[in-house]
């Protein structure tokens, strides 16, 4: 392998650096892709720019990454057909039917289960509590705040914890662009290390069960029981229906089990492909088509489903199918881009060269800490755990490597301090969905937030400390 020295790290530097300053992952991460072909291309720049255009469509010569950007995509169309089958508000009509929640605690406490049970993608599992919870928490006078806060804490950490979706199989491919032989195995043995996670998932069911209220949380809370306002005056709430959800399809039975069974299908799915790729042994399976397979298989009983019931045609199934997934492509697309600077670090020897002169330089104990720290700066300036899994995990895993620290506690530090910035960033996505799904105001959602995530992450830095002094 051709050694490029310094030249070879520029490009995940350029990356980082332009998706801090200019909050643009996508023109980031083209970027350094292209100063990456430039530099392969000793200093050419109209013969890096054809590399990298070449770059792009290399991408799917895998076909594990051409597999997880197609599930990123179908997603969508999963959950635009359950929108528009009425299955959402199927469910919701059964809870508020039958009666079932009755006192503040127990409508957080659902709105909890909901974000942990439902953890095929972040962001129908925050319409699903947003639309779930939002009148029950109006008629029981709990703040949109405390809802917007639920519904996000429970999206990107459960994600991460149970990784049978879009989340895992990206950093399954990542991991696999780094040359690791078992990326799933490593997932997995990150999971219980994801300290930050973890420790935000059991943060919103101490404070749905005690009621605890944080900074301003509390004023937001004494402002409904108080005065009755569900927002501040002069706040300006977050809401697009067509956001927020399809309309269902006039006329038609609205049933929980158009939404439950192909979630439920697809949730199962996912480990019994993982088995059966892995002959029997799930760590062994492979991410990218059990994901693949479990959505097919969750759209293909939708549409079956749908048609017995005469709720679509064939026709409005395939447009539902093609409109979901055309409301995706800017994950496909991030995927797509993360996919290239991954393969372009690798022909320019990147993770080799980061071996070389980290070797005996940085203390293995101090690595996943620090890689926390830095994954969660980029995190909350660029507003993407994605974008920053792409752009930190082929630094941390080579850096891991060559001073001998632990790999799944380090992925996990990656994948903690990912998803903490993303959470407190304002120009998250999931944190603009958290408050539109809410009605919530946007930036009442990120103040009340903040104190509880930066809590968190504080107990999470200190166990990364120790689990590095550790496990190494």
């Amino acid at each position: 392998m051709e050694t490029w020295g310094w030249l070879a790290i520029l490009p995940p530097v350029i990356a980082i650096t332009m998706a801090i300053l200019t909050r643009q992952v996508y023109f980031s991460l083209g970027l350094g892709i292209y100063f990456g072909w430039v530099i392969l291309s000793r200093g050419n720049p109209l013969t890096g720019l054809a590399a990298t255009l070449e770059a792009f469509i290399n991408v799917f010569h895998d076909p594990d990454n051409t597999r997880i950007i197609l599930f990123s995509a179908m997603v969508g169309s999963l959950i635009a057909l359950m929108q528009r089958s009425g299955g959402v508000n199927g469910f919701v009509n059964f809870i508020l039917r039958k009666n079932l929640i009755k006192g503040r605690r127990a409508a957080q406490v659902l709105a909890w289960i909901l974000g942990v049970i439902v953890f095929i993608e972040s962001s129908i599992k925050i319409l699903i509590v947003g639309t779930i919870c939002r009148p029950l928490f109006d008629q029981l006078k709990i703040s949109r705040e405390k809802l917007a806060y639920i519904a996000d804490s429970t999206s990107a950490p459960i994600c991460m914890l149970i990784p049978l979706n879009a989340w895992g199989a990206f950093v399954v491919g990542l991991l696999s662009a780094q040359g690791e032989v078992d990326p799933t195995t490593i997932l997995i043995h990150s999971i219980p290390l994801n300290f930050y996670s973890i420790l935000t998932v059991l943060m919103v069911l101490v404070v749905a069960i005690t009621g605890w209220d944080a900074g301003p949380m509390r004023k937001a809370e004494r402002r409904v029981a108080q005065e009755g306002k569900l927002l501040r005056d002069g706040a300006v709430p977050l809401v697009d229906e067509d956001i927020i959800e399809m309309h269902p399809i006039a006329g038609k039975p609205q049933r929980a089990s158009n939404m439950l069974i192909p979630i439920i299908t697809m949730s199962l799915a996912m480990p019994l492909f993982l088995i059966i790729t892995g002959k029997g042994n799930i760590t062994h399976g492979s991410g990218s088509i059990a994901v693949f397979w479990a959505v097919s298989l969750a759209i293909a009983l939708a549409a079956i489903l749908y048609r017995i019931q005469k709720l679509m045609s064939a026709k409005e199934i395939m447009d539902l199918i093609l409109k979901g997934a055309g409301g995706m492509i800017s994950l496909a697309l991030l995927m797509l881009l993360a996919f290239a600077l991954g393969s372009t670090c690798k022909v320019l020897g990147t993770g080799h060269f980061i071996a070389q002169v980290t070797a005996g330089t940085v203390n293995p104990s101090l690595v996943a800490a620090l890689t926390f720290i830095a994954s969660a700066f980029v995190a909350f300036a660029t507003g993407t755990s994605f974008g920053t899994f792409a752009l930190m995990i082929p630094l941390a895993v080579p850096l891991a490597h060559s001073v001998g620290a632990s790999l799944p506690l380090v992925v996990a530090a990656v994948l903690a301090g990912g998803v903490f910035g993303d959470h407190c960033s304002p120009i998250s996505d999931t944190t603009i969905v958290a408050s539109m799904a809410s009605a919530c105001d946007h930036i009442d959602h990120v103040n009340t937030q903040l104190p509880y995530a930066l809590l968190c992450a504080g107990g999470a830095f200190v166990l990364f400390l120790i689990g590095g002094w550790l496990i190494g």
